[in-house]
């Protein structure tokens, strides 16, 4: 029994389709590496600005949470 399922095993394994991965380092470097003035943060695209947006977004609204508990924590509850 336990010998089919090693056969088994080893079968799918070696015969598991290899996905071909296009390598596009060298268009990424041309991408990266011109000087167009744009910060490097924003050179990958829309996607890079909306994670951008969204980071400087979650930042400002926890720096105002933050700013908001520290104040009420410090100010005594009235009676």
């Amino acid at each position: 029994m336990y010998q089919g399922l090693r056969q088994l095993s080893r079968r799918t394994i070696a015969s598991s389709a290899r996905r071909q991965v296009e390598n596009t380092v060298k268009e990424k470097q041309k991408l990266f590496q011109e000087d167009n003035g744009m910060p490097i943060h924003l050179k990958g695209g829309s996607k890079d600005a909306v994670l951008y947006r969204a980071t400087m977004a979650l930042t400002v609204f926890g720096t105002g949470y933050v700013v908001y508990s520290l104040l009420s924590a410090s100010m005594p509850k009235k009676p």
